[in-house]
């Protein structure tokens, strides 16, 4: 995000500019991360050990799990849930990019500080990802039961499942997991920038100054390791968000060993850790890495040259166009920030 700049000219795109770019630049990637994703959401939801030495687990390994998967549901269920995922990607874009360029403009409207300071993007930024988590959370729930979900389906369309799960467990059932989503987002925000700020320091000094002109390779190696560490110190408010978007939807998990029932987030959390330990905190880490690598990595290289910037912290003076969208996909420069892995990512 870039958000509302006084000096830009007037090329400088338009809010619905903003607003659709934002909506647009995570489709592809988040295509080709949901095998990945699927197969997260199912390690976050066994009760049982990840280990093959248990042998009540459904699932212990990557390349095990997407055999299974494949061998018992078919290649299409890596797919499971990609179209709220999508929607979820467009809507929190939208909402997200939109917001925050309206709240920097605000910001400088009333002359309190200049709206290119790092602390008006900081503040901004998650304030426009509280307000986008908000309005596509009920999307996300549906993402992640989808993804639950084994063969027989509970649910064979979204429009059945939003029916059956309004009618069988009311409107509230649409914002399930919020409160570990909304506390993620402020310090996701702050470990991204901060991650991502410090490698490149780190990459600058060790590169030899012949090396320095490929700023997409930079942007590639400092983007997906700032998103890896983001994603691994707020991980565990993920696997809460999960586990208590299934709660009342167990008959669609009985076949994938244990359930279990929770009455909150301090509930949740306590039972994880009776049952399934400090190691419980981080099931299904393993993909989530790869599929952060991989979508933060892809949005910094993808996004930085199409949207005219020579290098992250160096913006182009024509160019004010978000980094980067989606709801599991970050980028941030020296004034911008991301948003929540999978917070609902």
């Amino acid at each position: 995000m870039v958000g509302y700049d006084p000096k830009a000219d007037d090329r400088s795109v338009s809010k619905f500019e903003a607003a659709a770019a934002g909506s647009v630049s995570g489709l592809a990637t988040r295509a080709l991360i949901s095998p990945l994703d699927v197969i997260k959401i199912r390690f976050q939801l066994q009760i049982e050990r990840l280990s093959p030495s248990d042998p009540s687990a459904k699932y212990h390994g990557i390349l095990q799990a997407a055999r299974q998967i494949l061998r018992e549901e078919g290649p299409t269920a890596f797919w499971k849930g990609h179209v709220p995922a999508q929607l979820l990607s467009i809507g929190y874009g939208a909402v997200q990019f939109l917001s925050f360029e309206m709240l920097t403009e605000l910001v400088h409207r009333a002359g309190v500080h200049d709206a290119r300071d790092f602390s008006v993007h900081f503040v901004c930024g998650g304030l426009s990802a509280c307000v986008a988590t908000l309005a596509v959370h009920p999307v996300d729930v549906l993402r992640t039961r989808f993804a639950a979900q084994g063969e027989p389906k509970v649910y064979r369309t979204l429009r059945a499942a939003v029916a059956t799960m309004y009618r069988t467990e009311g409107p509230l059932v649409f914002y399930k997991g919020l409160n570990p989503t909304m506390m993620a987002i402020f310090p996701y925000a702050g470990f991204q920038f901060s991650f991502y700020s410090s490698l490149k320091r780190v990459y600058e000094w060790a590169t030899p100054a012949e090396g320095k002109g490929n700023g997409n390779l930079k942007n590639l190696l400092c983007g997906s390791a700032a998103g890896v560490i983001s994603k691994t110190l707020t991980y565990p408010l993920d696997l809460f968000k999960k586990r208590l978007q299934v709660g009342g939807f167990e008959q669609a998990r009985a076949s994938f060993g244990q359930v279990r029932h929770y009455r909150g987030l301090l509930d949740c959390a306590g039972q994880v850790l009776r049952e399934e330990g400090v190691r419980g905190f981080f099931k299904g880490l393993s993909p989530s890495l790869l599929k952060a690598a991989l979508a933060t990595g892809l949005m910094f290289f993808c996004s930085l040259p199409r949207l005219g910037l020579r290098d992250a912290g160096t913006p182009n003076p024509e160019a004010r166009l978000p980094l980067a969208a989606g709801y599991e996909g970050a980028g941030c420069d020296r004034r911008a920030l991301g948003h929540p892995p999978g917070f609902g990512h």
